[in-house]
């Protein structure tokens, strides 16, 4: 996935190059942006941010994150859910 530090809201921003988006307004720094990532995606997929871990990427905007306690397709369903609530102009 794709982070967007710094932004002026936070949430599920679409899909770019492949990754997905996700805006946080914490700055990349001493892990703020990470932590907020993970809260960010736990709100999205309704789980709890202990549920989510950071794998690749700590200190790179391309991130890899492991979701517990949820299938591939799960996941998948709930991101699709959440870019059609978080994305300006999208029915929902």
């Amino acid at each position: 996935m794709h982070v967007r530090p710094g932004a002026a809201r936070r949430g599920v921003a679409g899909v770019q190059d492949g990754a997905l988006v996700v805006r946080v307004t914490a700055r990349p720094v001493e892990g703020a942006a990470n932590r907020a990532l993970l809260e960010t995606l736990a709100a999205a997929l309704g789980v709890r941010p202990g549920a989510l871990a950071l794998v690749g990427g700590e200190r790179s905007r391309r991130k890899r994150v492991r979701v517990t306690g949820l299938t591939a397709d799960a996941v998948r369903s709930r991101v699709e859910a959440a870019l059609r609530v978080d994305t300006p102009g999208a029915g929902g």
